[in-house]
């Protein structure tokens, strides 16, 4: 299965023009795949899903019915450091906002569960990818499957339970004060600046 994935992902690669969506479709046939021989059936993954309160994973999965298994935030196989991309606005708004995250750059996956990191696995070296340009050896693909299963295993129910649903409204709660304070404070930038070139032209 992953020797597979990594041959996709180095024909992609190869083609010298890819962008980080050029590899989505790889790595959504990994997930499929893994889904179906798991005998999960109905998981259905979406690339760029609309727009959340959080803002826009780059993959939704979920079972076709009414529960959300979770959400994939991919990087360019470029993108050797995830920890630098733990530490970005928007891994962190993902991460208060959402149970259920893998973040990858599609060699490399880590796993987070209600916003702590729980599981991370290599199973391939970027600059053999990138640099090297030839296809990765495969790394740790029990570990892989075993994350690969945690993930899966989640399902977040799109109907809430009372305790549940408030829950979830403080999370979007304290994502959408941070959002207003956040645009409070450009709109005054933005009237100050104005003011200074106001007064400048005077001048």
């Amino acid at each position: 299965m992953l020797k597979q994935y990594l041959k996709g992902l180095h024909k992609v690669a190869q083609s010298g023009d890819a962008r980080e969506e050029s590899f989505y479709s790889t790595l959504q046939d990994l997930l499929i795949g893994y889904a179906d021989s798991v005998k999960k059936k109905g998981i259905h993954i979406t690339t760029l899903p609309k727009a959340t309160e959080a803002g826009n994973p780059d993959f939704r999965v979920w079972d076709g019915k009414q529960h959300i298994v979770g959400y994939i935030e991919a990087k360019a196989p470029t993108v050797e450091d995830l920890s630098k991309i733990e530490r970005t606005d928007q891994l962190k708004r993902y991460l208060s906002t959402f149970p259920n995250v893998i973040l990858t750059n599609f060699s490399e996956f880590r796993l987070y569960r209600n916003g702590e990191l729980v599981d991370k696995v290599q199973i391939g070296r970027p600059y053999v990818l990138h640099e090297l340009k030839t296809v990765p050896p495969v790394e740790k693909e029990e570990d892989f499957l075993k994350l690969l299963e945690k993930f899966f295993s989640f399902a977040l129910p799109k109907v809430y339970s009372a305790k549940s649903l408030a829950m979830e409204l403080a999370k979007r709660t304290r994502f959408l004060r941070d959002e207003v304070i956040t645009h409070e404070l450009a709109e005054e930038k933005s009237f100050v600046h104005g003011f200074y070139e106001a007064f400048q032209n005077i001048s």
